[in-house]
């Protein structure tokens, strides 16, 4: 069933708990699988990985790990890792202040959430510009009102006319005040994180030791591919794990560039620095929650640039979640898409990264609506278009299923071969949701299309993202105590200046 929020002209589908209805796709066979996960160890064990930073060495080193004295470089055992990350909870729930918005991650489970960390927004009235804090609230507004948007992962749109001293306060604020859905802290250096961690806290209105309990807040740690993990990316595993919050572990391996220019080495390197970040979550805290990330693609050999929503894309994509699903560690991944602009290219990228997505099992997808350029551009418009795309690819995912009477015996014997279906009861019994509306799409015969001025996608997502931003609903607010405790908070920090700048 379809719902429509007030104020909106188009239908979307209703904000709920998403599972995956079809059966993840193997894309390698189990052999395959294995000398991968074999050789990743290999390589762990081997070659080691860089960890800089001194308490993370230590405790790497008192868990059993091979630390060398002369350089930052770690080397595991194969049983260390294998037992580390047996402590990986399968399945979690994410928390949020508002009970309706919480959401399981992991099994069959998954979650999406929109662009993020964009230095660019894009519209087609005002063009490409700078991240500002106008557009990134404007973003929040669409994130709150999109009913498949289940929580944000990072700032829709790095806002740089906010001083990156007192950015993260701004931001978090407007997160907790402008959604009620869970959201994502910046592991940028120590002050940063336990920032993040009392903010969240105080929203919640529970205690520290309560705040402990639940997982209500996540943080994206990525992984200096290659074989690298620096002071910023560990110190933001420690507090967050320590306090049990989500971390989802992520290299950025690109095929030639960052990584080996074959996917299956690409797939090792990816498979080794995921998996020992992941194993260092459970030395801080046994049974914290992560999530394995995958972004490995493949770059552009004429230019070096980076290549998303490729065949290459898809399979990397869809060989991280057969390998997710051998450590029954939950997994994420993205919807990316090189476009620069809302035209065919825009789609068919997104579309082959959704349909990789859907088949790849995924448990929690970032960039879900609005990325563009690679990461360089969140755009207004492919926001609506994203939207279109991946309710589009939901409704497939339905299952079939039928009753008796949707056979239509009695309708077809009703017409046979003297009319049509259109008036017939069968039909208009179920005529309001024979079919799904999509937001964007205008499926009027050329006559009718052509006088009304020949209107593009491009038009349509302009329309849709002003009329769903014009229907923003502001959440149900804080507590006054919350309120009061959050807006001195902030206040304070911003008086003492916030955080350094120089990590």
């Amino acid at each position: 069933m379809q719902s429509r929020k007030s104020g909106l002209s188009f239908s979307q589908l209703p904000a709920t708990q998403r599972r995956h209805r079809m059966k993840a796709v193997d894309i390698v066979s189990a052999d395959e699988l294995e000398m991968i996960h074999e050789t990743s160890l290999k390589v762990l064990e081997e070659i080691g990985m860089d960890f800089i930073h001194e308490e993370a060495k230590k405790i790497l080193a008192k868990k059993g790990a091979e630390v060398d004295r002369n350089s930052d470089r770690v080397r595991f055992p194969k049983e260390l890792i294998l037992e580390a990350i047996s402590t990986v909870p399968e399945q979690f729930e994410l928390v949020s202040r508002v009970p309706s918005r919480n959401r399981l991650i992991g099994k069959d489970c998954f979650v999406m959430a929109p662009v993020a960390s964009a230095p660019n927004s894009h519209s087609r009235a005002g063009g490409r510009r700078d991240g500002n804090m106008e557009d990134f609230k404007n973003f929040l507004k669409l994130s709150q009102m999109a009913n498949v948007a289940d929580l944000t992962q990072g700032y829709p749109v790095e806002p740089v006319d906010v001083h990156a001293s007192i950015r993260h306060l701004t931001c978090i604020n407007d997160f907790i005040r402008m959604t009620d859905k869970p959201w994502q802290a910046y592991s940028l250096g120590r002050d940063r994180n336990l920032d993040a961690i009392e903010m969240c806290r105080i929203a919640h209105g529970v205690t520290a030791e309560d705040f402990d309990k639940q997982v209500r807040m996540t943080s994206v740690i990525n992984t200096s591919s290659p074989l690298k993990l620096d002071n910023v990316m560990l110190e933001g595993i420690i507090q967050m794990s320590s306090r049990n919050q989500l971390i989802v572990l992520t290299p950025f391996t690109l095929s030639g560039a960052m990584a080996p220019v074959t996917l299956a080495g690409a797939a090792v390197q990816q498979n080794a620095e995921a998996l020992a970040g992941i194993a260092f979550t459970q030395m801080v805290r046994a049974g914290a929650p992560v999530a394995y990330g995958a972004f490995t693609s493949n770059v552009d050999m004429k230019s070096g640039a980076p290549a998303f929503g490729t065949p290459e894309y898809m399979k990397t994509v869809m060989l991280g979640g057969q390998l997710c699903r051998r450590y029954k560690i939950p997994y994420r991944s993205s919807n990316v898409v090189a476009a620069n602009t809302i035209d065919s290219q825009a789609a068919y990228e997104a579309v082959f990264s959704i349909w990789a997505l859907m088949h790849s099992g995924v448990n929690l997808v970032k960039h879900t609506f609005g990325w563009m350029e690679g990461g360089l551009q969140a755009s207004f418009e492919k926001f609506m278009l994203d939207l279109d795309l991946v309710q589009m690819a939901l409704k497939f995912l339905e299952p079939l299923g039928f009753t008796e009477e949707d056979l239509a015996f009695d309708a077809i014997k009703e017409v046979d071969s003297s009319g049509h279906f259109l008036g017939t009861m069968h039909t208009q019994e179920r005529y309001q949701t024979a079919f799904y509306s999509p937001i964007l799409s205008d499926w009027r015969n050329f006559e009718s299309w052509s006088e009304a001025g020949e209107p593009t996608t491009f038009d349509h997502a302009e329309l849709a993202y002003q009329e769903m931003l014009n229907s923003y609903e502001e959440p149900e607010p804080l507590s006054q105590e919350a309120d009061e405790e959050l807006t001195t908070f902030v206040a304070k920090r911003i008086e003492e200046g916030g955080v350094a700048t120089d990590f």
